[in-house]
């Protein structure tokens, strides 16, 4: 049995940073499995190479990953590092987004994670071995307005890896949360595209405001994804890998807004997202 680390990634479409996590564990020798839903494959073919082999997976369906969980055991024995990076954004005021459109949210960013954890961690558990990596991201400890099914989705997975961290010591699987901050991907595109299907009343005259919060993370300065990539997986790599990894720009403003007091954040996001006045 080849001694690489297995490497299994979750949500790895072409644009997206899943898509190089795969590149930049396979640059440290790993062997990568790269997963997305079956509509996404083709946006992986690119990526096939020795050390990338690409699979089929639904984080929301339990048989999807029943089944791509059985292959790479099949084919390789083991799981050595789970990322679970599948995800999508949530737009919008949260008294009128649908709540089928925040269920979706939680369905892939919260419980998806959860359900690939159960499911690997029994493989890991059996060996005494593994890492699982949680993407969270900055707004899931500060929250922004315009996103906040977004940033509540994410503030359950840190919760979930703080508990995740401790429950799974006895068994010696180390649990990575990664908080991303501003970083270069088709997230804030693909955010964008969904507000097209919402027709605010009580908000429409914060229409335009909604739409910049949409595309608010990918600005002129965001921390390019490869970069990103690269940093998290060296991290993850190393013999003892940290508990939580806080990277990309704008992580030093959220971490400012993390310890200020909440009329200060209050007031921050008031004015960048066009709450000040009055209707």
């Amino acid at each position: 049995m080849s001694d690489r680390k297995v490497v299994l990634v979750t949500g790895c479409a072409k644009g997206g940073i899943g898509y190089e996590y795969c590149k930049a564990f396979a640059e440290k020798k790993c062997h990568v499995f790269a997963s997305d839903i079956s509509e996404r494959m083709q946006d992986m073919s690119e990526l096939q190479s020795d050390n990338i082999e690409t699979l089929e997976l639904d984080v929301s369906c339990d048989e999807s990953v029943s089944s791509a969980v059985a292959n790479v055991i099949s084919k390789h024995g083991r799981i050595d590092i789970l990322i679970n990076n599948a995800g999508i954004g949530s737009t919008g005021p949260l008294a009128e987004l649908p709540l089928d459109t925040i269920r979706k949210a939680w369905e892939i960013n919260t419980l998806g994670q959860l359900r690939m954890v159960q499911h690997v961690v029994p493989h890991m558990a059996m060996r005494r071995s593994g890492s699982i990596v949680n993407v969270g991201s900055v707004v899931g400890q500060v929250s922004t307005p315009w996103a906040g099914s977004y940033c509540a989705s994410k503030a359950a997975v840190h919760a979930m890896s703080n508990s995740l961290r401790l429950e799974l010591r006895p068994f010696g699987i180390n649990v990575v949360l990664v908080l991303p901050a501003s970083v270069r991907s088709n997230f804030g595109r693909a955010n964008t595209e969904r507000l097209g299907n919402y027709e605010w009343k009580l908000y429409k005259d914060f229409k335009e405001v909604i739409e910049e919060r949409a595309r608010a993370s990918q600005g002129n300065k965001a921390t390019d994804g490869r970069v990103f990539a690269r940093h998290v997986a060296k991290r993850v790599l190393r013999p003892k890998p940290p508990k939580q990894i806080v990277f990309g720009h704008m992580t030093a403003l959220f971490a400012f807004l993390s310890w200020s007091p909440l009329w200060v954040r209050d007031q921050f996001f008031a004015t960048r997202f066009g709450l000040t006045k009055k209707v």
